[in-house]
């Protein structure tokens, strides 16, 4: 039913994990495919192979990505698409079917944004990626492109934290160090901002046109990565921000999506919302090691801060524990806040909310930098962490060629020059690397190309669940 011709418009392809194998199925095709211990073999392929095209180099730059819109499978790329399929299956709590929709579905039921991402198309799983600073060369934007879960190894290598005798930085990484971008010198501070929700092309085209200054400061002494850093599949927040800071994908370090059912405990869990958000790391497997731990076991004494970032498993100081201890570290005014594009915070209130957020976010880490927040004493870190929700709330909002997502984009590059001044008033500018980085990317969708499957399927008599918009738990009662 999910690949019959009526549903096409809206569902790009299945995913199914069976007998030991792997199949993505469309509407024209389907392609069998499992592990052969070094990597994937294909077992088998019936019409035409939905995941054929793998490569990285897509609608990049900006032009070519705009020339291309809604791109159908046949004209599509899935990066790493075959190792994205079997993580999302080692997680014990995985779908029985992953639903992929197309790149013009529009979730009319959900809030019709114009923005969209989820899939392993690469225009939504493809992620700006910027390092600078102390211990990087100065490339400028090159024709590369990376892996999210390349973030924390890279980070752990350039404060020089030693691998294990495997070679690994992190318990069980999927990663590995950039060392194309590295250039053999250490850093003594690493300062990462995430721009949340950020089309890579979109953002590179800004800061060529003058547009995004603090982006801009930062490729002056580093390497963009022009062909960006794929997000793991499913591409959405809470999944590929903890694989940023773990080294790991989203099956692989236990938060599997922003939402999901574990038939173990009859429960359905949710990460990405403001109810969850400080304990959403609780869902991480034991193993699992984040740039903060295995810093701090390298250097008890380092201090290492998590601003307005879930994932803050071993931070010394961090937004969301403070959440936890029943503080409220909110900021000190909520209106005429700088780097504030007013014009869009006052008609929709997901941009207004974001930018009080960030806002907030600045005061936190400026504090920390100048050594001293809300009474409270600091060191100077030795990584901190900078998360920036305004980006996703504004691409989604408008889709990622909008003026509104333009704003978003200027209003979050002034708050983190703001925190790079901090760091020069620090006096640890010429000792510190910097990264900048996406959780996923952002497409434009058609607004007219709506529909659920899930109707569908109810009309034919099944019961499931479908958690996050794609899984599907087959033989479950509907979520309430």
């Amino acid at each position: 039913m999910l690949t019959d011709s009526a549903l096409d418009p809206i569902v790009d392809m299945v995913l199914v994990a069976a007998d030991g194998a792997y199949e993505a199925r469309s509407h024209e095709g389907s392609v069998r495919f499992r592990r052969d211990g070094t990597g994937f073999e294909v077992v088998e392929v019936e019409g035409e192979d939905p995941l054929a095209d793998r490569s990285t180099d897509r609608f990049h730059p900006l032009g070519a990505e705009r020339a291309h819109p809604h791109p159908r499978r046949g004209d599509n790329a899935y990066p790493h698409a075959f190792e994205q399929v079997a993580q999302l299956f080692d997680h014990p709590a995985a779908p029985d079917l992953c639903v992929i929709h197309s790149a013009d579905h529009n979730w009319e039921d959900q809030g019709g944004h114009r923005g969209e991402h989820g899939s392993i198309g690469i225009v939504q799983a493809r992620a700006p990626l910027v390092l600078a600073g102390a211990g990087v060369r100065h490339d400028g934007i090159i024709d590369d492109d990376a892996r999210l879960v390349d973030v924390a190894p890279t980070i752990l290598a350039l404060l020089g934290v030693a691998p294990d005798t495997a070679g690994q930085h992190l318990s069980g990484q999927d990663g590995a160090v950039l060392e194309q971008v590295v250039d053999g010198s250490r850093a003594d501070h690493v300062v990462t901002f995430l721009f949340d929700g950020t089309n890579a092309n979109v953002l590179y085209d800004m800061v060529a046109r003058g547009e995004a200054p603090n982006v801009a400061r930062l490729l002056e002494s580093g390497t963009a990565f022009g062909r960006g850093a794929m997000a793991g599949l499913p591409t959405v927040t809470l999944a590929n921000h903890t694989s940023i800071l773990t080294g790991r994908l989203p099956g692989h370090h236990g938060v599997l999506h922003n939402a999901w059912f574990d038939r173990r405990t009859g429960e359905q869990v949710i990460t990405n919302s403001s109810a969850t958000w400080p304990w959403s790391m609780e869902h991480l497997f034991p193993e699992v090691e984040s740039v903060h731990t295995v810093l701090r076991r390298a250097r008890p004494e380092a201090f290492s801060a998590s601003v307005d970032e879930p994932c803050d498993l071993g931070a010394s100081w961090s937004t969301f524990d403070a959440f936890r201890r029943g503080e409220q570290p909110a900021p000190a005014a909520k209106d005429g806040l700088p780097h504030t594009t007013e014009r869009f915070v006052r008609p929709h209130k997901d941009y207004r909310w974001s930018t009080i957020i960030d806002h907030a976010g600045v005061e936190q880490a400026t504090g920390i930098l100048r050594g001293e927040f809300r009474g409270e004493s600091f060191p100077i870190p030795t990584f901190l962490f900078c998360n920036f929700t305004l980006t996703d709330a504004a691409m989604h909002l408008g889709g990622p060629y909008s003026e509104v997502a333009a704003a978003a984009v200027r209003d979050t590059d002034g708050r983190m020059g703001e925190i790079l001044d901090a760091v020069e008033d620090a006096g640890i500018a010429e000792r510190t690397a910097f990264v900048l980085v996406a959780d996923h990317g952002m497409e434009e969708n058609d607004p007219a190309v709506t529909g659920d499957w899930d109707v569908t399927l109810r009309d034919a008599g099944l019961r499931f669940r479908d958690e996050g918009y794609g899984f599907l738990y087959l033989g479950e009662d509907r979520a309430s």
